[in-house]
């Protein structure tokens, strides 16, 4: 394996807000470092190598309000700290039909988690929660999704951030196939309504899967729905580029989601900032 992607650097800022109307925040984020012996848990700021260990941030929107919403999504984070070692593996030539197969089977345990759960307790009866995933690999990212989290790349040499995660919306679907704008979009009185989610009534679900290949100086973003009522698509890279070239002052992933509450701020707002340096 080429010796410089073995050493390079991974560096991640973190960062959750309730906003300006919700008295709790359903949001969680979760940052790991892992191989099949060992799993040690990340703070919300941080920098490591890919030598022997990979790397997984995971954000998480609770759905059911009040102590439901934000327990579904505590448990969607933390139950990938006990599944996903089992999927590491030592080659070098990680197969990608390997690493698909452990992140479809970390959503269906999830999934039948938050499900017994809500069958169990009349207090969180129907909780669900979104779930996005990026697991870093040397050179390479694999990645889940369901709901309306996201999943933004960001290339070096782009001016554009690239979302990779698709919305489980029926507004999402609209605006992909043309027949909206983001303007309307975001205006919609039905864009947070969710056509797929882990737990709740849903009986079977089928997560967004998907890999990637980035290159040192690519910038990657999980965020809730939370940070895009208050930011354009269109502005997004301009945003993550200063954030993260300001860094030394301050948290990246703080100066988005306050930029966000700026522009809205009506929803708890997440987002966890990834480098590869």
């Amino acid at each position: 394996m080429n010796k410089s992607i073995i050493q390079q650097n991974i560096v991640w800022h973190g960062w959750t807000d309730r906003g300006k109307i919700r008295t709790n925040n359903e949001d969680s984020f979760l940052g790991l470092t892992f191989n099949r012996k060992e799993v040690h848990r990340l703070g919300k700021i941080g920098s490591g190598y890919f030598e022997k260990m990979d790397f997984v941030f995971a954000v998480s929107d609770g759905v059911g309000g009040e102590a439901a919403g934000e327990y579904a999504s505590k448990i969607a984070v933390e139950k990938i700290m006990t599944l996903l070692p089992w999927g590491f593996e030592d080659k070098d030539d990680k197969k990608n039909s390997s690493a698909m197969e452990t992140l479809e089977s970390l959503y269906t345990e999830v999934h039948k988690a938050l499900r017994f759960l809500g069958d169990s307790y009349e207090e969180i009866r129907g909780m669900e929660a979104t779930l996005s995933v990026a697991w870093f690999t040397p050179g390479r990212l694999f990645f889940a999704h369901i709901g309306d989290s996201r999943i933004y790349h960001l290339p070096k040499s782009s001016r554009r951030a690239i979302q990779l995660s698709e919305d489980d919306t029926h507004v999402a679907w609209l605006l992909r196939n043309g027949k909206i704008t983001e303007g309307e979009a975001k205006r919609h009185p039905g864009r947070k309504i969710l056509q797929k989610a882990l737990g709740g009534t849903h009986q079977f679900i089928a997560p967004q899967l998907g890999s990637v290949d980035y290159k040192q100086g690519d910038i990657f973003l999980l965020c809730t729905d939370g940070l895009i009522e208050g930011l354009d698509d269109s502005k997004l890279a301009g945003f993550m580029r200063k954030a993260v070239k300001q860094k030394a002052k301050e948290n990246p992933a703080c100066a988005l989601v306050q930029n966000s509450l700026s522009g809205s701020g009506t929803d708890n707002t997440t987002a966890l900032v990834i480098e590869l340096l």
